[in-house]
């Protein structure tokens, strides 16, 4: 009888629900694991394959977990808020609660019908207000603690999506929602003082067990570098510039400075600035580009050289010229920087532009042709020269600075604070009211949550204003501190928010009175394993670990980091080799896949098609070897004998396979746990049969990959009512995953010229008196003489004879 997956998967889906099977039990003496996906942003679109390949990463070792006899923990969400549901909502008029309501279901369907292993007790949407009220308070909490808070500044504003984007959703200078070009605004901004908590990610990291690449991109993101702050005054008026350096060594060769366009110092002494018309003009023309335009090393250097202000390099008493050029950000450092041309590149190009000095401080290089960006000896450098080791110059520069009182040593990071708000309405609301005489007041926590109002009209402003600034019932307020009118903030949170602290609300998803109680976290926490996507390692994970750290220090968590593992899987590509689009017309539906082949060939193809954590070309051909695979397993009952124990023809394959899958399956690398299944496969068909107790192991060890095909054998022949209750995974015994014999290769003065068996537990002698003993060793041997024998165990004898 051939496997009718299309009545079968669905049976067991059923069963698996109306058991409860997968649901985790809070505080149960099991040892507990926590096992998190990324919840997905549900989109109109449904899901795609590449989701079904991320989750099915932690399903496999979710599943062997609880045949393990673990309480797992593995939960699934929707992360709703966001402007693609907006921004369709706004072209249909359908509300974004209804359009998020439909994506939702579909959504749920889809992952249902693959089998995934989810407790759907625990799910979570972060658009409800029984989970974004909890949003609020932590946002709440941050600003009593004063790490929310409002500044005047640049943003990076889209003006097709009519909101304010951070630098992480805006790189290349492109919006990362619709892709338009983005220009730069002055506006007031929400921005969490993340910079606060730099060094707690970095210790962070420590603590946890990362893929390196993951580790290094999120120390990278950071920045963390180790300079000294120096001040440069200036001759014309009572001020100073102050500077942050990572190679004060190179002080002796600064014969420029640069600031930013917007620098403060230009309008407060605009008088003495004998070239403010140019200036002027400069700066218009630095306001129509994007951060990510201003600061490409790549380009043309501009700057306007300001006349009638002069800095003093502060080592040599030497008047320096100071500019203004687009590549200093007001937003970066001190908004100024001093420059060496003779040893960064983009200080030499702009030198060179503008005919200033270049004065070497470093030896090794021909600063006639380009900087010399390397280490050596330094050189016109006074109580430098001669050094030739830059820790040492570096030291000795500081301490001179100290010593002077012309500066210090310190550290600057990259990040920067985080841009908190949009413009937009599908969002949470910021719990803050604007009042005339007491400033920014919070909502008081009791009247959380702030709730969305309904609105007709979802469009925001042509000014960039939220859609709830037009809303007068929601707008207009009393002062929760002093009762005077007021007015509430009308920006909403960005989609960040609701995802930097959702694993937390798995754990206790209907608590009204807390983000989750202590004793579950306790219980739960932190999470075992996580698996994502590699473009949410720097973004979403340190947003997550800075606000789950923040919520560690007020005492509303017990455990410092939320993660203690972090993997990523690679994506899906076309059958083309090219990442999946639908402009392409390369996107593979698993609807699709299911309909024809079945969710079990679903799921084994997309983690047997390659190395998980790299990308992988879509292949038919290789889907329906999969389809061919569980027909396999399928019927494997009809060669099936009685036996309670391996029988001696498959005992070491059993063994060695089941060791191979455990092992595997703990390291990621699931090709090759389904590609052991499959050689194993090949040997009982071989043998002829497959005994009982072989079988059950069998079906055990492929479950967490094709879970519905072995539930139905299981049931069927009599070892349970449902794999996933009754099965215990199995165990191997090292002794038998030795083979008692090897096939090893002999060799003539290093050429190849027969294979032979020998007992793997052999000495040099008899495994070299084997080989010669064999009749082509001993019929080339003939007349010849030895000068030479060697064996490497369990792999060659080579005899070297002339």
């Amino acid at each position: 009888m051939d496997y009718n997956f299309r009545e079968i998967e669905k049976k067991w889906q059923d069963k698996w629900e109306e058991k409860g099977v997968f649901h985790a039990v809070d505080g149960s003496d099991k040892k507990k694991f926590y096992a998190l996906v990324e919840f997905p942003y549900p989109s109109g679109a449904g899901m795609h394959v590449g989701h079904i390949k991320a989750y099915s990463g932690l399903e496999v070792v979710s599943r062997k977990r609880r045949l393990e006899g673990y309480n797992v923990l593995f939960p699934i969400g929707f992360d709703a808020y966001g402007l693609p549901t907006e921004n369709y909502a706004i072209k249909t008029g359908i509300h974004p609660r209804q359009v998020t309501d439909m994506n939702i279901k579909k959504f749920t369907s889809q992952l249902k019908r693959v089998g995934f292993s989810f407790d759907w007790t625990r799910v979570i949407d972060t658009t409800e207000e029984g989970y974004y009220k909890w949003t609020q308070w932590i946002f709440l909490k941050m600003f009593e603690h004063g790490l929310a808070f409002r500044d005047k500044t640049l943003v990076n504003y889209c003006p097709s999506c009519k909101v304010v984007l951070s630098n992480e959703d805006s790189q290349g200078g492109k919006c990362d929602i619709c892709h338009s070009d983005v220009v730069q605004r002055s506006k007031d901004v929400w921005y969490l003082r993340i910079t606060e908590y730099a060094d707690k990610l970095l210790e962070g990291l420590e603590e946890v067990d990362y893929l390196p690449n993951v580790k290094l991109q999120q120390i990278n993101w950071i920045g963390k570098s180790r300079g000294a702050f120096v001040n440069f005054n200036l001759n014309e008026i009572p001020e100073q510039l102050r500077i942050y350096t990572t190679r004060p060594d190179t002080l002796f060769g600064v014969t420029f400075m640069v600031i930013a366009p917007e620098h403060p110092l230009i309008d407060k002494y605009k008088d003495a600035i004998g070239n403010m018309d140019e200036i002027e003009a400069y700066r218009a023309e630095c306001a129509k580009k994007t951060e990510f335009e201003r600061t490409q090393l790549v380009k043309d250097k501009t700057g306007v050289c300001i006349k009638g202000i002069t800095a003093k390099n502060p080592v040599n008493d030497e008047d320096i010229p100071i500019y203004i050029s687009d590549y200093v950000m007001m937003g970066y450092g001190t908004g100024a920087i001093m420059a060496v041309p003779a040893h960064d590149q983009r200080d030499y190009e702009f030198a060179k532009k503008f005919g200033i000095d270049i004065i070497e401080v470093i030896k090794g290089g021909d600063i006639s042709v380009e900087a010399y960006t390397g280490d050596g000896e330094m050189v016109n450098s006074g109580f430098l020269n001669g050094l030739d080791n830059k820790k040492d110059s570096i030291a000795k520069m500081i301490d001179f600075l100290q010593q002077k009182g012309l500066g210090e040593g310190g550290v600057q990071y990259k990040m920067k604070d985080w841009a908190f708000n949009r413009q937009r309405y599908w969002g949470e609301p910021i719990p803050i009211v604007h009042c005339p005489n007491c400033g920014l007041v919070a909502v008081p926590y009791e009247e959380l949550p702030l709730k969305l109002p309904p609105v007709e009209n979802f469009a925001p402003g042509q000014d960039g204003e939220s859609p709830l600034a037009k809303i007068d019932s929601f707008v207009n307020c009393k002062c929760p501190k002093c009762g005077a009118d007021a007015k509430r903030e009308t920006d909403t949170m960005p989609q960040w928010a609701g995802s930097s602290w959702y694993f937390l609300r798995y754990i206790d998803p209907h608590n009204d009175k807390e983000l989750a109680s202590q004793d579950k976290l306790r219980y739960w926490g932190p999470v075992d394993w996580y698996n994502g996507g590699m473009e949410h390692v720097t973004r979403h994970m340190i947003y997550s670990r800075f606000w789950h750290r923040f919520l560690y220090d007020i005492g509303a968590v017990p455990f410092k980091e939320p993660y203690l593992k972090r993997t990523a899987q690679g994506l899906i590509l076309g059958p083309d080799g090219v990442k999946m689009s639908k402009s392409r017309g390369n996107v593979i539906d698993p609807n699709v896949v299911v309909d024809e082949y079945g969710a079990d060939v679903l799921r084994t193809y997309v983690l047997f098609m390659g190395d998980y954590e790299q990308a992988a070309p879509w292949s038919e051909s290789s889907v329906k070897g999969c389809k061919r695979f569980i027909d396999r397993i399928w019927k494997l009952q009809e060669i099936l004998t009685d036996g309670d124990e391996y029988s001696e023809a498959l005992s070491s394959a059993m063994h060695k396979t089941i060791k191979k899958v455990s092992n595997d399956i703990e390291q990621m690398k699931f090709n090759t746990a389904v590609a052991a299944v499959m050689t194993l496969l090949n040997q009982i068909y071989e043998v002829g049969s497959i005994n009982r107790a072989e079988l059950k192991s069998l079906l055990l060890i492929v479950n967490p990959f094709a879970p519905h095909v072995t539930e139905e054998m299981w049931q069927t022949l009599g070892y349970g009512e449902m794999l996933a209750a009754d099965g215990k995974w199995p165990e191997y015994d090292e002794a038998k995953c030795i083979d008692a014999t090897v096939e090893i290769v002999v060799q003539i003065n290093g050429k190849i010229k027969t294979k032979i068996n020998i007992p793997a537990e052999i000495s040099n002698d008899e495994a070299i008196a084997l080989a010669k003993a064999d009749e082509r060793i001993a019929a080339e041997l003939d007349g010849k003489n030895i000068i030479k024998e060697i064996y490497v165990k369990g792999k060659l004898v080579n005899i070297v004879a002339k």
